[in-house]
């Protein structure tokens, strides 16, 4: 999608996402010691805020304006005097990311579905943006959940799987700490069912 048709979609909604941090987000940056960070794509903000709430200085990345300035909005009202523990900014996930190489000890790349060239830039301006001993997290849509999920983007082409993530982390300084599928609750209004998300956890080596 265009950085448009995001506006549109943002602008037609009080909150396109839950105002609560994504459950395997929470789970493992949750135990880390807070430092700085970037989140890519970050939406209307509900990780990046979740961050700055635990302590971490988060830099909040999205190309769309329309989620930029709600996120700077729902910051206001939910961080107080800490608000200043978030920097939302307007920015392109695959373009060399804000404040240049190895300035954060975690960067997040949640949700971001794009086509395989694309993601695999990302994920290159992710790594590259991590101090030696941080952190590159990923959480997305599994292509697997096509068949076996339920919901998400229905084009395998902008879904992956574990294996597809460390096979374009190849060449690059990171060695993987956790990488596998994992299954996320969903409500609908035919009760719960279960989608499928890829999850891993990189490590920038020295």
């Amino acid at each position: 999608m265009k950085a448009s048709d995001w506006d549109e979609r943002y602008a037609a909604h009080d909150l396109v996402w839950s105002a609560e941090p994504n459950r395997f987000v929470a789970a493992i940056i949750g135990p880390l010691t807070p430092g700085h960070a970037l989140d890519v794509a970050a939406g209307e903000g509900r990780n990046a805020i979740w961050m700055a709430q635990q302590g971490w200085t988060v830099v909040a990345a999205d190309y769309s304006t329309v989620a930029v300035e709600r996120m700077r909005s729902l910051a206001a009202d939910r961080l107080g005097d800490d608000v200043e523990r978030l920097t939302p900014l307007v920015a392109d996930a695959t373009q060399p990311a804000p404040g240049g190489p190895a300035a954060y000890d975690l960067v997040l790349l949640c949700y971001l579905q794009l086509p395989g060239d694309e993601w695999r830039q990302a994920l290159r301006e992710a790594v590259e943006a991590v101090r030696p001993g941080g952190h590159v997290v990923v959480v997305g849509h599994a292509g697997r959940n096509l068949a076996d999920g339920w919901g998400g983007p229905s084009d395998r082409g902008v879904l992956y799987d574990p294996e597809e993530v460390l096979e374009r982390a190849g060449g690059l300084p990171v060695t993987a700490v956790q990488s596998g599928i994992r299954e996320r609750p969903v409500d609908t209004e035919d009760g719960e069912r279960v989608a499928l998300d890829t999850v891993v956890v990189l490590r920038r080596q020295g």
